[in-house]
């Protein structure tokens, strides 16, 4: 599988021309979207930011190590699971894993540092890890809320807006998986609704299902329809979220879709759920521990099942209230495992995932914003490489908001922006502009500047700059009230991306034999 890497990126991805835009056309689109390249993914032109020394990692690797020798990880209801394990020289006892010291790191070694998803289009394909970011939406939500409706169940038609708002929007590289539940489907049938609605309304790549290895095996056959049998046995087109029991459980049916994938070649984000206090310990060191142990062993379980499978470390860390119990967001012991969290991944040789714009906020307000930015900026600066949840999550990720995924994609694509770094090309240092001008002078109609001004500085498609005055005359609306317009122009202007009408007809059979054999319950 780590031959894929690269293979078919173009190796203009990174060039002046692909990050700005070339022509007309591309100058147009980027006035529209604030100034914002759409780029296939983030190429981060910035420096790291790291908050442990070598000493610390080395600490909490050794902490890690001690956890899983003599303490160990738990796979409940999977006999072939542990099974592989025994063969594979661990202490099985009961549904206890117990982990000889270097054996998790050794078969670690089979997992590519960095691979490509294939979208459709390939020109949507996304690379995940290196300097590469990819940002994804928002993940799971059983609710939505807009500001005409309040909070309301998902449906269907809002799973498919939110696919086509992470279609249109400039600043997501990714249509993401369960952008919210359709709960107006029965679960057993949702999943194929869901993978179809990523494959007929966007050509970015997309995940599947996870709830039962069934429906992972279906995700399967569905991307095999689109992209062929023998290309998705060679190359990634599909990852998923394998979300850890945390504290150091693997419960069947996450372990069950982890196998159905890992051996078809897909991807799996081997992600510990962590409220600390709750499911780790309250101090970062000790949840780093914890995370390290469970992310190694899930990824290690992927290379058990197809050496060579393409894995990504992932965590989802959030502190509680102390006082209710309530997950809290935005705070700085979160932040500080998603720094540490991406050292150890880079240290295993493997991408990461973490991070988003994460809030406990019922409203898309300051507090919203403040929170979801004090997740963002740890996401940029840490290096993550897939970063799910980064836009529409509110009220601690139970809904998905129409208004807050705009609006969250004008800072994402703020960080986008950010992440080129400086330019310093003969453009960038300006000296033209500077001999022109001279002393006591200004830039404003200087060529240099009727060269560069429409792209020179992010606008913000959100924020409202103009006078007191002007705003009164415009409706005195708010950030909010602003988003409402923006997403639903969002809607109005979509046009769905070309699909070949033989796959279309394909999909849409294999959904309805399934669907004709599924049950229609809750289960």
């Amino acid at each position: 599988m780590s031959d894929m890497v690269h293979d078919d990126v173009p190796t203009t991805r990174t060039g002046r021309n692909s990050r700005r835009g070339g022509g007309a056309e591309a100058r147009r689109a980027r006035r529209q979207s604030g100034g914002s390249a759409h780029l296939r993914y983030i190429t981060r032109n910035i420096p790291l930011y790291e908050v442990l020394s070598e000493e610390g990692l080395a600490i909490i690797e050794r902490n890690a190590d001690t956890l899983l020798e003599e303490i160990g990880i738990e796979f409940r209801d999977d006999e072939e699971a542990l099974a592989l394990w025994r063969e594979a020289g661990a202490e099985v006892d009961g549904t206890r894993v117990r982990f000889p010291r270097g054996l998790v790191r050794e078969l670690l070694k089979t997992a590519p540092a960095e691979f490509i998803q294939h979208a459709r289009n390939p020109e949507r394909s996304v690379q995940i890890g290196g300097k590469a970011t990819v940002f994804a939406p928002v993940y799971g939500p059983p609710f939505v809320r807009n500001l005409d409706e309040g909070r309301r169940y998902a449906r269907l038609e809002d799973f498919q807006n939110f696919v086509k708002l992470a279609y249109t929007a400039p600043a997501i590289h990714h249509s993401g998986g369960t952008v919210c539940e359709p709960v107006d489907v029965p679960v057993a049938k949702r999943h194929l609704d869901m993978v179809y609605s990523h494959v007929r309304y966007s050509d970015k790549p997309f995940m599947g299902s996870v709830t039962h290895p069934d429906r992972a095996a279906d995700s399967v056959a569905m991307a095999k329809l689109v992209f062929g049998d023998q290309f998705v046995d060679s190359n990634c087109v599909l990852i998923n979220l394998i979300n850890v029991n945390s504290p150091m459980v693997f419960d069947a049916t996450m372990v069950g879709a982890l196998k159905v994938y890992a051996r078809a070649g897909q991807a799996c984000v081997v992600s510990p759920f962590i409220l600390s206090g709750a499911m780790s310990p309250v101090t970062v060191a000790g949840t780093l521990t914890q995370i390290l142990a469970e992310a190694s062993v899930g990824m290690a379980f992927a290379q058990l099942c197809r050496p060579g499978a393409p894995v990504v470390f992932g965590t989802f860390a959030s502190s509680i209230s102390m006082q209710s119990g309530a997950p809290t967001f935005g705070t700085p012991e979160p932040s500080l495992v998603l720094y540490g969290a991406a050292q150890l991944a880079r240290r295993l040789g493997v991408p990461f995932r973490s991070g988003g714009s994460l809030c406990a906020s019922k409203v898309p307000d300051a507090q919203a914003a403040h929170e979801s930015t004090q997740t963002l900026i740890p996401t940029l600066y840490a290096g993550v490489n897939f970063a799910l949840h980064s836009a529409g999550w509110l009220e601690g990720g139970l809904v998905s908001s129409y208004e807050k995924f705009v609006m969250d994609c004008d800072q994402l694509a703020m960080m986008q922006r950010f992440a080129e770094g400086v330019d310093l090309s003969e453009n960038g240092q300006a000296m033209d502009a500077i001999g022109e001008v001279g002393p006591g002078s200004h830039y404003l109609g200087c060529a240099h500047t009727q060269a560069n001004f429409e792209t020179a500085f992010y606008r913000s498609t959100i924020a409202d700059n103009n006078s007191f005055e002007q705003w009164l005359a415009d409706g005195s609306q708010d950030a909010v009230q602003r988003a409402n317009t923006l997403y639903k122009r969002w809607l109005a202007d979509y046009e769905a991306p070309a699909l070949d009408p033989a796959v279309d007809e394909a999909l849409q059979d294999f959904i309805a034999r399934k669907k004709a054999v599924l049950p229609d319950g809750i289960e």
